[in-house]
């Protein structure tokens, strides 16, 4: 029922027993607070409300779902803190959860990210499919056809997610958000983020898709995040981060647009150096400044041995090198140059002076 006009409440009728596994209302016009009757559903694994004008805080009696997998109630109008319940197996299969752009608040739900025991290891039985822009699972049924008898199952293939992007909310990044190692996507964007981001993070080595911009983080970038080798987009855009940005990995594949807005990041992509980068740096101008002195001394020396056409090919050198900022070596090589024509043209002039005494005597 994704994508349709409909409007008005969610019915509050899910009975006991019901065998219902997916509900999808994406797209819709429906209002109102999300039914606790679903709590009825004990088969339910996907439940997709997004995209509608639900007004509610977060249905936390979800929790006790047994099946649940797929959460997603992106762009409505939740709003408040996200508050557990003290039940100790709340969202145990939970693998997708999509809040974004909605008014959650206070601080991230750590309690809850405890509770996701299907994120915090890595199922290989489960087959992870890529989404498009808003596609998160897919459902797919056996059947028997052209007479053939097969296995009808029903097969949900899953991409580890939580997106809590777009909403208010605060505080620290939890260090727990490192324990969810199966996570191949994590959006925490466009909150009122604050703190160092967590060296836990570098733990996720399945992830993806990394998107911590637009919150107010500063610090470092973690070391650890340059063995997230499965990473392929970062955002940590539009924070308060500085130092070096770690490289080796997948760092050498972002660029700028990763990192803009944060002015106190070094090194690659963005230009100014870094690290050993820098020390180079240095060293190469104190080169270059030591090379520069020593080419004005020899020069120096040449100019006041040279007369004449020496002397303007002296101050030739001392235009050609300002103007072109042309290497050393070549420069060292005309005053070479320079020496044996002067040193020529005096045993030349030697030589004619004693000519002319000879002739005298």
């Amino acid at each position: 029922m994704r994508h349709n006009n409909l409007s008005g409440n969610i019915p509050t009728t899910f009975s006991n027993g019901s065998s219902l596994s997916s509900l999808n209302l994406h797209g819709n016009k429906l209002e109102g607070k999300i039914p606790q009757s679903l709590t009825n559903c004990k088969q339910l694994e996907v439940l997709d409300l997004g995209d509608n004008h639900l007004n509610d805080t977060f249905p936390v009696w979800l929790g006790t779902l047994p099946k649940l997998k797929v959460l997603s109630v992106r762009f409505n109008k939740l709003h408040g803190p996200i508050r557990t319940s003290r039940i100790e197996n709340m969202f145990p299969e939970l693998r997708i959860i999509d809040l974004s752009y909605n008014a959650f608040s206070g601080n991230l739900p750590s309690s809850l990210f405890q509770h996701l025991k299907a994120m915090r290891t890595i199922d290989l039985s489960l087959e992870a499919s890529r989404y498009g822009a808003d596609r998160y699972y897919q459902d797919s049924i056996a059947v028997v056809s052209k007479g053939y008898e097969r296995e009808v199952v029903r097969i949900l293939f899953l991409y580890t997610t939580i997106d809590l992007s777009k909403n208010k909310f605060e505080g620290h990044i939890p260090t727990i958000m490192g324990d969810l190692i199966a996570l191949r996507v994590l959006n925490i964007s466009h909150n009122g983020l604050e703190g160092h981001i967590p060296s836990s993070l570098g733990s996720l080595s399945l992830v993806e898709s990394l998107d911590l911009s637009s919150n107010h983080l500063v610090g470092e970038i973690p070391a650890q995040f340059a063995s997230l080798t499965s990473l392929a987009v970062l955002n940590l855009s539009y924070n308060h981060l500085e130092g070096c940005i770690p490289h080796g990995n997948q760092f050498q594949t972002f660029e700028n647009n990763s990192y803009e807005g944060n002015d106190g990041l070094r090194g690659f992509p963005v230009s100014i150096s870094c690290g050993n980068d820098h020390v180079s740096g240095k060293n190469y101008a104190v080169d270059d400044e030591e090379s520069n002195s020593e080419f004005l001394s020899d020069f120096r020396k040449a100019a006041l041995m040279g007369y004449g056409s020496g002397l303007c090919i002296g101050i030739s050198i001392v235009y050609f090198m300002m103007s072109t900022g042309k290497p050393i070596w070549f420069a060292r090589i005309i005053v070479e140059l320079e020496h044996k024509i002067m040193m020529g043209r005096r045993k030349k002039q030697r030589s004619q002076r004693n000519n002319r005494r000879r002739n005298n005597h």
